[in-house]
């Protein structure tokens, strides 16, 4: 079953990720984090206060399977935060259905409270996208998403939590 999991999502990241060379692009690409106001635990502390999918996508770098996701199809009212330390990210009114089988905003409520970093693993080259304040894994941003910014930033629902 993980393997045709991971099949499926090798498929559906293939596919996103055909056309998200270019307003990517222009995102600032920023491998240092902010110390002020960082938060830095080791993976003990990590692993107390995260479930073990939390832990897997913030802090290995995972994925969640496409379309299981708790918030993918969600589409109550509220701010999105980091799962891992709570910083705001996402306001709900930004998110929309693209279709990937992950949450998609347009846009995050603000700049700084999230990194860039090119990201060329799984055979693709993607931007992915960390939470300024604790590192926490959240997913990838790619170019295909609605006007005015044409930016899908495409979530895993285990990085986040709804606060309505």
């Amino acid at each position: 079953m993980k393997k045709i999991a991971y099949l499926i999502f090798l498929c559906c990241a293939t596919a996103c990720n055909s056309s998200s060379q270019n307003n990517t692009a222009n995102l600032k690409l920023n491998k240092t984090m902010n110390s002020e106001n960082k938060i830095t635990k080791t993976d003990e502390e990590w692993k107390e206060i995260l479930s073990p999918e939390q832990y897997h996508v913030l802090r290995e770098k995972g994925t969640e399977a496409p379309f299981s996701g708790k918030y993918y199809l969600d589409k109550e009212k509220g701010t999105y935060v980091c799962a891992a330390c709570g910083a705001e990210l996402f306001k709900s009114d930004t998110k929309f259905d693209a279709g990937c089988g992950w949450p998609s905003f347009a846009d995050v409520i603000d700049s700084s409270k999230v990194i860039f970093t090119r990201d060329i693993s799984h055979g693709m080259i993607r931007t992915e996208v960390t939470c300024a304040k604790c590192g926490g894994h959240l997913g990838h941003v790619f170019d295909d998403g609605p006007a005015p910014k044409h930016l899908r930033y495409c979530i895993n629902s285990a990085s986040i939590e709804l606060k309505k």
